[in-house]
């Protein structure tokens, strides 16, 4: 084993070879040489466990690969080929052309984010987004935070702090990420009241939980899963009138954001914020980056009282939305003013894609490539906590290949990235996640993979 430790090269030895010298021209050299020390004591570590199988080659490899890992860009882009449109692992929504222009135009220099340039005074990064909102939803006021789980948190908080806020058996769920609304309830200083039961829950139930300590109802949309079978839930309409009555605030959580009419395309009826509003709910939240199409955001629209007192709550500013997602955030909801959604916003381009379109694009790639597999009907699906259990039409092309896990794994490591799915041993890519203007990349990493093969 002494004999091993002696092969092991030093530090400078290795910092003064061909390849790790050119990393320290592309990397800080303290930086290079921090990580030669780790990776050689990491070494010794193995040789002390047994494990005796090194060689200066190797060792070269291994930093030259931890490196990279470390310090090259990051996130790359990558092509979703698996068909779920809202990929949580990817991103969720990518964002239009449109909107990254605008939002690295705003951000590469000084902006008027906060400075009112007809008076020169200071004015609000709110106030253009609330405008937009006002526009599309119908409300009277709006706000934007950083995600939509510090948007309910942040109006909890303002609104109901210190006392209870009433919400359906079935609605006590878990979102992404293993957050829970009790959870969210309980560290906004409010306290659960739930009623009704897991599958039925009535208008008379609401009325007769209200008591002087109600601070608000809550409505859940529940986004990422279906109850069916022997139910009934009151509408947000029912729940807006009793909190009318009664003058209790009522907080509607839509979670996905949809603003078009998704039974046009196939889907059910997924609720959106302007009917949420019109049906006289007092605030309604709901996510940027999922059916909206846009960044990462919190939107928060409604009654202007109650946004106003969100807006000066102590956590505000920690929830507050950066630069760059708002500009995007602002550039994605003038698609909606335009009437262009369908045909900028990728992901309603890629819901709205006709499956025949798809399947032409597939038996191109097909045999451009000559890939030994067929062109067959499929499903895609939405993800991302929205429309749970709805599917669309699509073509997948199937590759046939004895190792399809390594075949994956090669596509992952090409020079651009291709994420995939396996079903019944077979590689499977789905078009429909795959914008038009990325086939051509899509086949060059295709082609990568065929070669190292």
């Amino acid at each position: 084993m002494e004999q091993n430790y002696r092969q092991i090269p030093s530090v400078d030895t290795v910092l003064s070879s061909e390849r790790i010298s050119k990393l320290c021209q592309d990397f800080s050299q303290p930086m290079v040489k921090d990580l030669v020390r780790e990776i050689l004591e990491k070494i010794r570590t193995d040789i002390s466990k047994g494990n005796l199988k090194h060689n200066k080659m190797a060792i070269y490899d291994r930093i030259e690969e931890e490196s990279r890992l470390r310090w090259n860009d990051w996130p790359v882009r990558a092509i979703n080929a698996t068909g779920v449109i809202l990929h949580t692992n990817m991103g969720r929504a990518p964002i239009s052309p449109e909107s990254s222009t605008t939002a690295s135009n705003g951000s590469e220099g000084y902006s008027n984010l906060e400075i009112d340039l007809k008076t020169g005074a200071r004015g609000s990064r709110q106030s253009h987004i609330t405008g937009l909102l006002c526009d599309i939803t119908g409300s009277d006021s709006a706000y934007v935070t950083n995600n939509n789980a510090a948007a309910l948190f942040l109006g909890l908080a303002a609104i109901a702090h210190g006392k209870e806020v009433i919400i359906s058996r079935s609605e006590s769920i878990e979102i992404g990420g293993g957050f829970r609304i009790p959870d969210v309830l309980d560290h906004s200083g409010a306290t659960l009241r739930e009623i009704g039961t897991t599958n039925k829950t009535y208008g008379e139930d609401y009325r007769a939980a209200i008591n002087e300590n109600t601070g608000a109802i809550l409505s859940v949309h529940a986004s990422n899963f279906k109850i069916i079978g022997f139910t009934h839930s009151a509408d947000i309409s029912e729940i807006s009138a009793i909190g009318t009555d009664t003058n209790i605030p009522v907080l509607h959580d839509l979670g996905s954001g949809c603003l078009l009419d998704t039974t046009k395309f196939g889907l059910s009826q997924e609720p959106r914020p302007q009917d949420s509003i019109s049906s006289g709910s007092t605030l309604c939240f709901f996510s940027g980056d999922k059916l909206l199409g846009g960044p990462q955001a919190g939107i928060i629209v409604g009654k202007k009282k109650y946004v106003d007192a969100i807006a000066r709550h102590p956590l505000a500013r920690a929830f507050r939305i950066d630069k760059f997602s708002l500009a995007a955030l602002h550039k994605t909801l003038l698609h909606y003013i335009r009437g262009e959604a369908e045909s900028k916003i990728p992901i309603w381009k890629m819901i709205s894609m006709p499956s025949e379109k798809i399947r032409d694009r597939a038996l191109q790639l097909q045999q451009s490539l000559s890939l030994n597999g067929a062109v067959e009907p499929g499903k895609s699906t939405i993800g991302g906590g929205s429309l749970p259990g709805e599917e669309i039409e699509t073509f997948l092309l199937s590759i046939n290949t004895l190792q399809p896990d390594h075949f994956g794994k090669l596509l992952r490591r090409a020079s651009t990235p291709v994420v995939s799915r396996i079903e019944e041993n077979r590689l499977i890519l789905d078009l429909r996640t795959v914008l038009p203007e990325e086939d051509t990349q899509l086949k060059q990493s295709l082609q990568e993979v065929i070669k190292a093969q």
